[in-house]
């Protein structure tokens, strides 16, 4: 994103403050943005650009910066600091904006006028040096919090814990899911993206997402190109009674929608039910909203099939959202386990004799996946997906027939989301 207009204070001082909600209060980056007020559009999107930068690289940033300090200082002059230096090594930002609009927005601070001195010294340095002083920083480990780092070492082997943090280091491509019926050539051809072997288009858009063809006239959604996946591997049929807990923004509503199943969304919070509703009227799909809790909710009859995206830690989608990095702990794995724990369960109870369900999670962390079904209820029997399912990510496959993607796959063509996925039978 290019320097937004005038002087990029305004902007400057709204990442500041993006960074203490986030890293000060754990906020998420999301909800964060949403409390910032009187910005342009073009200010706050430079905002939120600083500031993701600065999570996706916190690490490297500090490791950059601590050498210039002889004592802490202020934690609003220290993220100050970390988005004049993103700006002059990672974002290509001109030297004298990056440090005259950062000095700028570190004078603005409450008693910040007794560190634009200091703010002016250190960032020069840093220009001075340029992309040297990032060199001999190992930048994937310095990023990745501990006990990341260790779950994914232990989970996926030293090479693929690395390349998992190498990938949280770029932001992800935009995927987008087409509805039933729409040529994939055509979109690829129009929207200038790519095909990729799933089905899904990549690309990366020059505009906002709703000013891109075919948004307004209901042609696709967006949905990272692994969160397709469960819905598929549902394999619905149409006429199907079908349930999809946790619903929304309702990117698998809509694909079991298209596939022509019955579909109930369930989805507890009433903005994000909102949101669902909206994006199925766009996309000219029908489905029943219900709002409500997914531990708790049953329906009136037995379904088909269901499908529960659980809430999770959301580890598999820290390029999108690198504040994830920054806001959760390794007791939330255990917290959200024991949510999840009750949430299939009362998802198995759903279904009629034989039917199908899926358990997902956007998830790297194996406690929420893979032990969330080894805890599964009698009632339930796995039934493997095979790689014929999957043409083009035989490799998404494990031994135990579960999927299992993680950002490192796909490298060449700019990653996936992290996810779990788990199919199951009611006996």
């Amino acid at each position: 994103m290019a320097e937004p207009d005038g002087s990029g204070t305004a902007s400057r001082r709204a990442a500041i403050a993006l960074l203490e909600s986030v890293l000060g209060r754990r906020r998420t980056l999301e909800d964060a943005l949403a409390a910032v007020t009187g910005l342009e559009a073009r200010d706050r999107g430079f905002a939120h650009l600083l500031a993701a930068t600065v999570l996706r690289r916190l690490g490297t940033l500090d490791a950059v910066i601590e050498p210039y300090l002889r004592r802490p200082p202020p934690d609003a002059v220290r993220h100050a600091l970390r988005i004049g230096a993103a700006q002059l090594l990672l974002l290509g930002t001109r030297a004298h904006a990056a440090v005259g609009a950062t000095v700028a927005a570190v004078r603005a601070l409450p008693k910040g006028a007794a560190f634009t001195g200091l703010a002016n010294a250190v960032l020069r340095r840093i220009a001075a040096a340029g992309p040297a002083a990032l060199e001999g920083l190992d930048g994937p480990r310095l990023d990745t919090p501990d006990w990341l780092w260790r779950s994914w070492h232990d989970a996926y082997g030293a090479e693929t814990a690395r390349a998992i943090a190498t990938a949280h280091q770029r932001e992800a491509p935009l995927d987008l899911t087409l509805k039933a019926g729409e040529d994939a050539a055509v979109w690829a051809e129009r929207l200038g993206a790519e095909v990729l072997p799933t089905g899904s288009l990549r690309l990366a858009p020059a505009a906002p997402v709703p000013e891109l063809a075919g948004f307004a006239a209901g042609a696709w959604w967006v949905q990272d190109a692994a969160a397709a996946l469960p819905a598929r591997l549902l394999a619905v049929r149409p006429g199907e009674r079908v349930i999809d807990l946790c619903a929304a923004p309702g990117g698998k509503t809509a694909q079991l929608a298209a596939a022509g199943a019955r579909v109930t969304a369930v989805e507890r919070s009433p903005e994000r039910a909102a949101r669902l509703r909206e994006n199925l009227a766009r996309l000219g799909l029908r489905a029943e909203v219900i709002e409500a809790d997914a531990a708790t909710w049953r329906p009136p009859g037995p379904a088909d099939a269901v499908l529960l995206d659980a809430p999770c830690t959301g580890t598999g989608t820290i390029r999108r959202h690198p504040d994830i990095l920054r806001t959760k702990r390794a007791g939330d794995v255990t917290a959200l386990a024991a949510i999840q724990d009750a949430m299939l369960a009362n998802a198995a109870a759903m279904l009629r004799p034989g039917g199908r369900l899926i358990y997902a999670v956007c998830s790297l962390e194996p406690a929420e996946g893979e032990g969330v079904v080894a805890r599964a209820d009698a009632s339930l029997r796995r039934d493997p997906i095979a790689p014929a399912e999957l043409a083009g990510l035989p490799e998404a496959i494990t031994r135990e027939g579960f999927l299992r993607t993680t950002p490192a796959l796909w490298a060449e063509r700019g990653g996936m989301d992290g996810f779990f996925a788990a199919r199951l039978v009611r006996t």
